[in-house]
């Protein structure tokens, strides 16, 4: 059962509090997302948004929805506040990472609200432990502003495909080159390393592809030290869609489900790292 949370003692209500029989859910998907120290949290009624960014190139969303939650109440249209991430993990998993079998850590998360520390009840075999984690001013994030009307290119596949590729690519090259087309080669990852250049090409009708709609040839290179966290996110996935725009700005959104089936997203956004010119290709 959830833990319920005494009533703030100043009087003032929680304009967030929210519960989970497993904290295992939202500490894994957290760990998807934690390549800097801080993040940013959105509340809604439609649930928990935690974004983190590094150098105005990268940034990445864990969407985890209400329904996640046994018990999940927004008291203002929105709720934000910056939070170091590394300590939050570090109390979601405060009784371990390794539970025993059949043994879960509840959770219930509240916050007053400015100014005040996000507290956590955690529970585990009849122990409770309380932590208090202060509060920051969020910072202004960077708007990628990938709405779908300005997608030009969409695939999705499955994940075990893309993890093949990363295992395959040679990781000494500084660039992943992105490929997408109408038609042959559609889908190409390319990596120029130390032992030269290396292709991975993924036919439209291959068993890995869910889904194939590209409109115009595009071919982008990303800094695989920007993407390399993603990895995290895959490693968790069954599927990834993955979005160009007009300016090659990419969108990878990872479906992942959790231990009692239920579906999470995962999506970061990377910028190009240059203009490819045709005499390169």
């Amino acid at each position: 059962m959830p833990l319920s949370a005494p009533p703030p003692a100043s009087g003032q209500p929680y304009v967030l509090s929210a519960s989970l029989d497993n904290a295992r859910h939202l500490s894994s998907l957290l760990r998807a997302v934690h390549f800097q120290d801080h993040a940013t949290c959105f509340a809604t009624a439609n649930g928990l948004r935690v974004t983190v960014e590094d150098a105005k190139c990268i940034q990445a969303n864990a969407f985890i929805q209400a329904e996640i939650f046994q018990e999940f109440a927004v008291q203002e249209e929105s709720v934000t506040f910056r939070i170091n991430l590394s300590v939050l993990l570090d109390c979601l998993t405060i009784f371990g990472t390794g539970s025993l079998p059949g043994t879960t850590t509840a959770l219930r998360m509240c916050y007053r609200g400015y100014g005040y520390p996000l507290m956590l009840f955690l529970e585990e075999g009849g122990v409770v432990t309380v932590c208090k984690i202060n509060t920051q001013e969020p910072d202004e994030l960077l708007d990628f502003d990938f709405c779908s009307t300005k997608v030009v290119n969409k695939i999705i596949l499955q994940s075990e495909g893309l993890r093949e590729a990363f295992a395959e690519l040679d990781m000494t090259s500084e660039v992943l080159q992105i490929t997408m087309s109408p038609d042959k080669p559609y889908f190409r990852l390319s990596t120029f390393g130390n032992a030269g250049s290396a292709h991975l090409d993924y036919p439209r009708d291959s068993d890995l592809m869910e889904a194939f709609h590209c409109n115009q040839t595009q071919t982008n290179r990303y800094k695989i030290s920007l993407l390399k966290p993603s990895t995290k996110a895959l490693a968790l996935s069954c599927k990834v869609s993955i979005r160009t725009d007009a300016q090659g700005f990419l969108s990878l959104q990872y479906m992942i489900r959790n231990e009692d089936g239920q579906i999470c997203f995962v999506e970061y956004y990377c910028c190009p790292d240059e203009d490819i010119t045709e005499a390169e290709l």
